[in-house]
Formats: C-alpha cells, structure tokens, sequence
C-alpha cells in the first residue's frame, strides 16, 4: 500500500541522512520527498511516500519516531488527507499544435508559463492522479523537454495538524 508519511523534523546537519537511511537500510524506496521549512526555523517538515505492507510500513515509523532528531510524526494515510502535487512541464511544438496545447491547459486549469512553441511551459497543481493524467496528455500533445514535479504535500483534514497529533495519537508500530 502507498503510505503519506509527514515528518517534523530537526533543521540540523545530516537529519534528513539519518532519517532517510533508515529507509533505505531496511530496504524501502522512497518514492516521493519533499522538505521545506516551517513557521518554527529551528523544524523542517519532511513529507514522504513510501509503499509496503501496512504492518511493514508502521513498524518503519515506530523507528523513525525512535531518532533523535524526529519531533513528530504521522501517517497521513490513516486517516482523511489532501495531498497536492506541483508539475511544471516543458514542450516543444510546431504552430500548429499550439492550440491543442493551449487547449490541454483549458481543460486541466493549468497556467501557461510560457507560450512559445519551442518551449511551452505549463504549471499544474493538483491530486497525483489528476497529474498523473496530465503528464501523459502533454507527452501526446508535443515532444517532452523537461518535467520537474514537486513530489507529494500533504495535510490532514479536520482539526488534528502534524504538531498536535502526537498528544492525539499514540505513534504507529
């Protein structure tokens, strides 16, 4: 099962490498990673997809909330989420397909970043199916130069946030 996992983690030299070790020591790809700072500068909120087994994957995050440099943690997956992703896709175009592209962007609500037909550029955020689904209407579109996705973000619906849901939850595993 593919498994959200959000991560308050230390804003210290080598945390990320320890946490994301753990991972991959054990033998788990991380298929998605995504770091940025928090309103707290000393706490960087880590999200992460990760796929295994559901007992698999709450056994790696009783070890993750093991490491010292873990504030908090949670698996978004046990409970309600929205979860975004950002794509920012590149195509090079003749004339003539220039309106199918501009067409794609219409149809997906996805902002033109730049019109020209050697490098038209859209921006897309949205679920991962639903980016999922674009990238493979652009690549039909015109001939792919460049992807960048952001990977996943997520946040869990209602009241409980990433800080709170430790003095809500008693942590996985």
């Amino acid at each position: 099962m593919r498994h959200v996992i959000s991560v308050l983690l230390q804003n210290e030299v080598g945390a990320l490498t320890r946490m994301t070790g753990l991972f991959s020591t054990r033998g788990y790809n991380i298929d998605t990673l995504n770091v940025a700072p928090t309103q707290e500068e000393t706490v960087s909120r880590v999200t992460l997809v990760v796929s295994g087994s559901d007992d698999a994957i709450a056994q790696l995050n009783a070890q993750l909330a093991k490491l010292v440099d873990v504030v908090s943690i949670h698996d978004m997956t046990l409970g309600e989420m929205f979860e975004r992703e950002l794509v920012i896709i590149k195509l090079k175009l003749t004339d003539s397909q220039l309106p199918e592209a501009r067409s794609l962007a219409t149809q997906y609500g996805a902002e033109v970043l730049d019109e020209s037909a050697d490098s038209f550029t859209l921006q897309l955020t949205g679920a991962v199916p639903e980016v999922d689904t674009f990238v493979h209407a652009a690549m039909a579109t015109g001939v792919l130069a460049a992807v960048a996705r952001s990977g996943s973000v997520a946040v869990s619906q209602g009241e409980v946030t990433l800080s709170s849901y430790i003095r809500h939850h008693r942590l996985s595993g």
